[in-house]
């Protein structure tokens, strides 16, 4: 496999946080009181290592500090399944922990662009600025959708499904590769490992299986839009001009709206990428987050 050189090199921990395990991936000088913080928050089924290739990018050297949300990565899984506002805990806790004194700068993409965005709305005096990579929500949903999910969730909890295994890295990383035309052979190779350990001669995907249960509490675009209302940090929006999600939320995902609910947003369009921006462009899209960090 292509190898990708690696130009900052991570540091690793566990951080106990709400009962459970985190893992912590840090580059950079550690935190002070003059140096903050920033936090990378990864999207679903990914890892904190995958910004690996933005943080190459930035030109000045941040205390960044990414994190596994609980049972993805290397973190540890809850007994009680998942629910969504447990991860908005989880980044409260860990901004108590690691930024008490100060609002935190956060970056986050997909999953992790959208929690920042809830909690900016929900906590605003604890968040300083949100960088957003293509976290802008899920389309809306109707009550008729309540008893399909609620049944399917049923039959689904009297298993645990197994995440697909694989016969090496390699074969892991032709699949990454082919899901994500716009990687390149050592990123694919790179997001392979990151996602994956071996296990009893398998190559086995982290995380846990049953974040691919569907959810039994359907999804209210209303609430998520009244949290971001409340938003009063600087927002910064970066999506992918090829991405495959934004246009499955229709008018709810044009500038129009999106700045109707947020006014003090900044928009901007990454050419040629696609929803994994923070990888495919990880040479445009650094400049444009680290240009905003330095500004708030």
């Amino acid at each position: 496999m292509a190898a990708y050189q690696v130009l900052r090199v991570p540091r690793h921990e566990t951080m106990r946080v709400r009962g459970l395990d985190l893992h912590l991936t840090r580059w950079g000088p550690d935190p002070s009181e003059s140096n903050l913080p920033v936090f990378l928050l990864h999207g679903w089924q990914d890892t904190g290592d995958t910004f690996q290739f933005m943080v190459d990018e930035f030109k000045r050297d941040w205390p960044l500090v990414a994190l596994d949300w609980r049972g993805f990565g290397r973190s540890e899984w809850p007994q009680d399944g998942y629910w969504f506002a447990d991860y908005l805990a989880d980044l409260d806790a860990l901004l108590e922990g690691l930024s008490r004194e100060a609002p935190a700068r956060i970056v986050g993409h997909s999953m992790g662009g959208n929690i920042a965005s809830l909690y900016a709305g929900v906590r605003p005096e604890r968040v300083r600025c949100v960088a957003n990579l293509e976290g802008f929500g899920l389309p809306r949903s109707s009550p008729q959708q309540a008893p399909t999910q609620l049944r399917q969730w049923l039959d689904q909890v009297k298993s645990r499904p197994t995440l697909k295994d694989y016969d090496s890295v390699e074969q892991l990383a032709s699949v990454i590769r082919f899901r994500y035309p716009r990687f390149n052979d050592a990123q694919a190779a790179f997001v392979a490992t990151a996602w994956s350990k071996e296990r009893d001669g398998r190559i086995r995907l982290l995380g846990d299986s049953r974040h691919r249960w569907v959810n039994p509490v359907r999804y209210h675009r209303e609430d998520a839009e009244a949290c971001w209302r409340e938003v009063k940090a600087p927002v910064l929006m970066l999506l992918g001009e090829e991405s495959e999600y934004l246009s499955k939320l229709g008018a709810d995902g044009s500038d129009a709206a999106l700045r109707n609910i947020i006014p003090q947003i900044e928009i901007l369009r990454i050419a040629g990428a696609g929803h994994m921006l923070h990888i495919e462009k990880a040479d445009v899209v650094a400049p444009l987050i680290e240009n905003f960090l330095s500004a708030h």
